[in-house]
């Protein structure tokens, strides 16, 4: 029977410490959503969404079919010129997710006898849409700019480099300058996943190549709407070539039922309430430095200067008693575990939202030092 198959693979995840299962809800301080500037929780984004739908008197719940069938909008292509302003592309396009965003631009773009190089660390989006293209593949070592020329030259036909602004784990930043340097030299084409700098960075929440002024040196980009935007969707960004071509080529945007008009109202209120809150990357900025000053010399914590900051706790068993031991705390943090993460860099990830408290995120710094000198002595 199928179930037995079933069976026989989770006992041997359980075995391993590695079975997922729906968290319970944690009523703790939120140190674990990716709602980074708070607009998920704020009630005045809420309040607009709803008077916009009001206002626009929409007669229908749903999209009612995909975009290229009863799905489309006038209202939904003036949200994708809004959103190419706002990303200063030559035009955009509305997908129902970052990972469904990704999935179309790896899997249809990229043709047989072209290489993808995506950096080891990508997104499991980036991976699969790879993966279900018919180009060569390769991963080089994170951020390592060495490696990656290395591939470049060794790469076979067009030459695409997929990489993301800010890394969902360890919370660094890539090196996009460099790379865009060495995608000109080696006449290759970058696929960038903004999804974790959408908002937080560039004028307009625009992410980080638009704050770096490069954006136009990119082909490819990719904005997620479901983290510091506090909605739902994405879009990917680029010349109008581009989108008529994953129009006519992207399975998942082909066949797919189009986001319901609320959703649109969503995405437009939102990138409208944060310019005019745009005070709130400098909030956030200042949680992570903060955050950073109160953990400065703690053991295992990686260096990061964004919202997302990991504290290495190896073991699966390990981290998920560490992570306990906070939560009955009040934190609200979670466990990483392998093979999310590389076995021996299972994590406690740590998400800082404007809405922290300052005293709560010094409070927290304490509890993690804590946690690391009484591991250290353990061990010893």
């Amino acid at each position: 029977m199928l179930d037995n198959f079933f069976r026989t693979q989770l006992e041997s995840l359980a075995k391993e410490n590695r079975l997922r299962q729906l968290p319970q809800s944690v009523h703790g301080i939120d140190f674990c959503s990716n709602d980074y500037l708070g607009l998920a929780r704020t009630q005045q984004l809420f309040d607009d969404i709803q008077e916009k739908v009001g206002a626009l008197q929409f007669k229908q719940n749903g999209a009612t079919g995909s975009r290229l069938l009863s799905g489309n909008s006038n209202y939904t292509t003036d949200i994708e010129e809004k959103l190419s302003r706002i990303f200063n592309s030559e035009s955009s396009l509305i997908f129902n997710s970052g990972y469904s965003a990704n999935l179309a631009v790896l899997s249809s773009i990229p043709q047989r006898g072209d290489t993808i190089i995506y950096d080891e660390l990508a997104h499991t989006c980036i991976k699969d849409g790879a993966r279900l293209s018919l180009a060569h593949r390769h991963s080089f070592k994170h951020n390592d700019l060495a490696d990656l020329e290395r591939k470049l030259i060794n790469s076979k036909g067009r030459k695409f480099i997929a990489i993301e602004s800010i890394y969902s784990m360890d919370g660094d930043q890539c090196p996009l300058k460099e790379v865009v340097t060495l995608a000109k030299r080696y006449h290759a084409f970058i696929i960038l996943d903004e999804a974790h700098s959408t908002g937080i960075m560039g004028t307009k929440g625009s992410g980080m190549a638009s704050w770096l002024e490069i954006e136009n040196q990119i082909d490819i980009r990719v904005y997620t709407f479901g983290k510091a935007m506090g909605i739902h969707g994405a879009c990917v960004a680029g010349s109008s070539q581009l989108i008529q071509f994953l129009i006519n080529y992207a399975r998942p945007f082909i066949y797919t039922t189009a986001l319901p008009p609320h959703s649109m109202v969503a995405i437009e209120c939102a990138f409208a309430f944060l310019e005019k809150n745009i005070h709130l990357q400098k909030k956030l900025s200042h949680k992570i430095d903060l955050f950073n000053k109160y953990t400065l010399g703690l053991r295992n914590k990686m260096m990061s200067h964004t919202s997302i900051q990991s504290v290495i706790i190896p073991g699966n068993d390990n981290v998920k008693k560490a992570a306990a031991r906070l939560q009955a705390r009040n934190f609200d943090v979670r466990p990483i575990l392998s093979p999310t993460v590389a076995a021996d860099s299972e994590r406690i990830r740590i998400c800082l939202h404007t809405y922290n408290e300052d005293q709560h995120i010094i409070d927290l710094a304490s509890q993690l030092i804590e946690l690391s000198l009484s591991s250290h002595s353990a061990m010893h």
